[in-house]
């Protein structure tokens, strides 16, 4: 059987690959092995703004359901919305139906433990293995089946939440905000209002299909434009389910992840709110936050790329902040997964500290030449026992010995084989990721 769970749930495009079937399977599978672990027990389901979120989200609450797990419906609302609901509401699992950052046409499904942490990969396995075994297991009858319970209430308790993560008022800050359409278009405005910024909005309209649609996170561009016509002090840009945000400052020069981290391990650093003075980054972080961090004698812990492992190593030695590149933050003292209004809210929090501009702010991490190429493939399996890939990766390697280095990995959720690579010179990483794809291209396109 092919491996459901990617590096963030299980995606695929919706009704297609990631059927109402497939999702009533994961329901029931999951639910069946909740049951084993606790009694009596719910689930806190939410959706993003895609238009397939309501078949999802039936198909997956019927599933839990027929195991008498009571399926609480959160409703459209941001990914780390139901990561904190899970754990704040003792419930027994948590399950977001969203396809993140990916197109519209796509969807997905990602479950939270009770703690508010992504399951383990073993248990992930566990639905895996057990799933096509769905319709033999037990079921309740009678008054025992499981409720499907509306609580569109549980937003705004999130949200509450989301506001206590910073101690003083936004008030004077200009704010523009790109809700990318997505599941934080009627939440984020709400909260940075009544925080006291002056927002400006942008891409908060969604009608199931515009949800991505060059704007949020991966198109920062407008949102950036935007923050120079109106002088804004700040501009953020979330995805489709609000776990990552860009940021740009008030030149409109784009901040992302890294430099989001730089900002915040160095801050507090400064202030002895740091454990171990470590920050959790990724095989994809930019080399020039390691060399940033480290003048404040901090030390950049590499992990695979995937939230679940920056999680994972943050639990392991304790450091408050990780994340990745594309602005997928987790600041532990708030959340325990990524959380695109925590870490925007945080970041605003240490201009007021500091007197800064973000600016200024950003300008302590200088960025080495990143080059990162996605190769479209037809099979990922195998990549990396191709001889000729991996000569061209020796290459490159070689060439950048000291200076730079070179990073190429499969997607966890599409159908690519990432090619990276950093260095002082853009025209010698422009020829060696070159090389590299076109070697990915010849062997696995």
């Amino acid at each position: 059987m092919a491996k459901l769970f990617g590096t963030d749930g299980v995606r695929g495009l919706a009704n297609a690959q990631l059927s109402p079937f497939l999702a009533l399977k994961l329901g029931t599978t999951a639910a069946h092995l909740i049951i084993e672990r606790k009694e009596n027990a719910r689930v806190v389901i939410g959706i993003d703004s895609r238009i397939s979120g309501d078949i999802l989200e039936s198909a997956l609450s019927a599933g839990m359901c027929s195991q008498g797990v009571t399926a609480m419906l959160a409703g459209m609302i941001p990914t780390p919305g139901v990561a904190y609901l899970t754990r704040a509401n003792f419930a027994a699992a948590g399950a977001m139906v969203s396809a993140s950052h990916n197109p519209m046409p796509d969807n997905g499904i990602k479950f939270f433990g009770p703690d508010g942490y992504k399951l383990a990969d073993e248990l992930e396995g566990l639905i895996e293995k057990q799933i096509d075994d769905f319709d033999s297991f037990p079921r309740p009858q009678g008054a025992d089946v499981g409720r499907i319970l509306k609580r569109r209430e549980l937003a705004w308790e999130y949200a509450d939440h989301v506001k206590r993560s910073i101690s003083q008022p936004l008030a004077g800050l200009k704010v523009v905000i790109d809700c990318s359409n997505g599941a934080a278009s009627e939440l984020a405005p709400r909260v940075f209002d009544e925080l006291g910024a002056k927002t400006t909005l942008m891409n908060c309209s969604p009608d199931g299909l515009n949800i991505n649609v060059d704007c949020g996170s991966l198109h920062p561009s407008g949102m950036a434009q935007r923050v120079r016509e109106v002088g804004a002090d700040i501009g953020l840009a979330f995805d489709g389910d609000a776990d990552r945000v860009i940021l740009a400052d008030e030149r409109g020069e784009i901040v992302d992840g890294d430099h989001i981290m730089a900002i915040y391990g160095l801050f507090h650093a400064r202030n002895g709110g740091l454990p171990e003075n470590t920050v959790c980054g990724t095989v994809m972080s930019n080399v020039g936050l390691e060399i940033a961090i480290a003048k404040a004698n901090l030390k950049l812990v590499r992990t695979p790329v995937g939230d679940r492992y920056v999680a994972e190593e943050m639990r392991r030695t304790g450091a408050v902040v990780g994340g990745e590149k594309s602005g997928h933050i987790i600041l532990s003292r708030h959340t325990t997964t990524g959380d695109g209004m925590v870490t925007a809210l945080q970041m605003m929090a240490i201009m007021l500290a500091t007197g800064s501009r973000l600016s200024e702010l950003a300008a302590q991490m200088e960025e080495y030449p990143q080059l990162l190429v996605n190769v479209r493939v037809e099979r990922k399996d195998g990549w990396d026992a191709n001889p000729a890939i991996a000569q061209a990766i020796r290459c490159a390697e070689t060439r950048l010995a000291g200076r730079g280095r070179v990073v190429v990995r499969p997607s966890g959720t599409e159908s690519l084989i990432r090619v990276m690579a950093e260095g002082p010179d853009q025209a010698e990483l422009d020829e060696l990721v070159g090389d590299i794809a076109d070697a990915v291209r010849k062997a696995m396109g």
